[in-house]
């Protein structure tokens, strides 16, 4: 595990930079243009790039022949747009404030599901590098409590300009972080090592390796879910008589997720598909009980017990792209799962919107509905596989790194 204490050093301060980003942004733009539709916009320009620089930036890793210069360059890029629109946002013409934020957020990929994929250049396979993951995982928790909490506090002490400084000295620190980490595969070469994939083999691997077309297109439902659970948490509270409890809620669904990460994430003896299923049914089925109750109290518990229940899916979908991602694609299919549920949230958010006139516990249950199909779409694409068959073994290192061909299945 050489290194991975640094690892989670830099993949905490780059998330710490990345989640902070959503709150600066509109906080700045409506402190210096009292509009947060500006802010919105901008942040709409800095998430839209994800899915699209996923497949970009997995392929560039993939052949880059000085990884750790891209992987460097990547935070520091993300770091770079941080800063200027922190200097330009509200000052500035809109178009290049928002060409700015395409920049900094086509960088996104490699912030999150690029730096998981490192990880198995850093721990050997088996148990060690499922609890890596399971810390890894813990990384997106911490950052996701803490980066808004932090941004929320310097800006109502001070400005949201500190606030936006803080998130760009944590990006920074990231990138020097990442600058001292090696960058090889034990036992695999490094990851520009053996023949190159082209930039659409990344897709072509989540859809043809049926265990990661199963947790691919299960999160990704999931998430158009859990995108919109931040605005329905705000209106369940309002519908509870406590309109300013939605961040309330919403932090002991974070505590919860952290809390779940490191306890449930760590399983080992269950297969990590099936642990991402149960977690995504039992996610759903607390969050239809919060959508039937009349308790600010009760609502927090059972909000802390989804985000208890969601913890371990995120462990099990980065210990399945590790398994069963061919080496060539790696780097390509952990850019794309993370696109891709960035893009779902944002669709979820956007639905809700739409649709915010409805009861808040009709839409609360709606998102515990799409965990619950989350669920079930799994089984169903997890039993398609060969996993049916009856072979239900874990792949060995070298038939997970096999291109395209047969592979050994989870037996999720």
């Amino acid at each position: 595990m050489h290194g991975f204490g640094r690892y989670l050093a830099a993949a905490l301060a780059a998330r710490f930079a990345s989640e902070g980003m959503a709150m600066a942004v509109v906080l700045l733009a409506v402190e210096r243009t009292g509009s947060a539709a500006h802010g919105a916009f901008v942040l709409t320009a800095w998430l839209a790039p994800h899915v699209l620089a996923a497949p970009l930036a997995g392929a560039a890793a993939a052949r880059a022949r000085r990884p750790r210069l891209f992987h460097v360059g990547a935070l520091a890029g993300f770091t770079v747009a941080a800063a200027v629109l922190a200097a330009l946002l509200g000052r500035a013409p809109a178009p290049l404030v928002l060409v700015v934020a395409v920049i900094g957020g086509s960088c996104g990929p490699m912030v999150t599901g690029g730096m998981s994929s490192l990880v198995t250049g850093l721990v050997p396979a088996g148990a060690g590098r499922d609890r890596a993951y399971s810390w890894d995982a813990s990384t997106y928790n911490a950052a996701s409590i803490t980066a808004p909490a932090a941004v929320s506090l310097i800006a109502a002490l001070l400005s949201a300009g500190p606030a936006m400084a803080l998130l760009v000295v944590a990006g920074a620190l990231a990138a020097v972080l990442a600058a001292t980490l090696p960058y090889g595969d034990p036992g695999a070469g490094t990851p520009s090592s053996g023949p190159r994939a082209g930039l659409g083999a990344g897709l072509v691997a989540l859809w043809r390796i049926h265990e990661l077309r199963a947790i691919t297109s299960a999160t990704t439902l999931a998430f158009v879910g859990i995108g919109s659970l931040t605005t329905v948490s705000v209106l369940l509270a309002t519908r509870l008589d406590s309109p300013g409890a939605g961040g309330l809620l919403m932090t002991a669904f974070a505590v919860g997720a952290l809390a779940g990460t490191l306890a449930l994430g760590r399983i080992t003896a269950v297969p990590p598909g099936r642990l991402a299923r149960w977690a995504m049914a039992a996610t759903g089925v607390a969050l239809a009980g919060a959508s039937f109750t009349t308790s600010l109290p009760v609502g927090v518990a059972l909000f802390a017990a989804a985000g208890v229940c969601d913890g371990p899916i995120l462990t099990a979908t980065l210990r399945i792209r590790s398994q069963y991602a061919p080496d060539a694609v790696r780097t390509q299919v952990f850019t794309l799962g993370a696109g891709l549920k960035v893009t779902a949230a944002s669709l979820g958010a956007a639905l809700v919107g739409l649709a915010a006139e409805a009861p808040p516990r009709v839409l609360l249950a709606g998102i515990s509905v799409l965990l619950l199909a989350s669920a079930l779409l799994h089984a169903l694409v997890a039993a398609r596989g060969p996993a049916a068959a009856g072979a239900a073994t874990e792949p060995s290192e070298g038939s997970a790194r096999a291109p395209f061909g047969p592979r050994t299945p989870a037996g999720p």
